[in-house]
């Protein structure tokens, strides 16, 4: 993407694993469930919104990214797990692809920006109900 911006977490080439609540907290939804939502919420951006991952095997996850110490400011439909609370004693690991390159099975459904660092956390939980 010509608007893409690569933040520090972000690898060069390939994917890396990242802790999340340290660069970002993560919420993740399942399949045609996250690609809906992912779609709904890109049009409502002009197609702006911030990092999404997509899972291409398996459940087909999808990852949105949103600015860390936020996953908690909602309370999200059923189905859809947060990752990076603060305090918590898990921690859980979210691949990261690179912007180019091969990086299967993990590609960007939508790319972060200058404008667009981080989801939009009220935008994503709009975009569920």
């Amino acid at each position: 993407m010509t608007n893409a911006v690569r933040p520090e977490w972000v690898p060069l080439a390939g994917h890396q694993l990242r802790v999340s609540g340290v660069h970002f907290d993560a919420v993740r939804i399942q399949g045609v469930r996250g690609e809906q939502a992912a779609a709904r919420l890109i049009a409502a951006a002009d197609g702006d919104a911030g990092p999404v991952v997509c899972e291409a095997t398996g459940f087909r996850w999808m990852y949105f990214l949103l600015p860390p110490g936020t996953a908690l400011e909602h309370a999200w439909p059923l189905g859809v797990q947060r990752f990076g609370i603060a305090g918590s004693r898990t921690v859980a690991y979210i691949g990261i692809p690179a912007l180019g390159g091969n990086t299967w099975p993990l590609r960007w459904y939508s790319e972060p920006t200058p404008t667009a660092p981080f989801v939009d956390p009220k935008a994503l939980h709009a975009a569920l109900l």
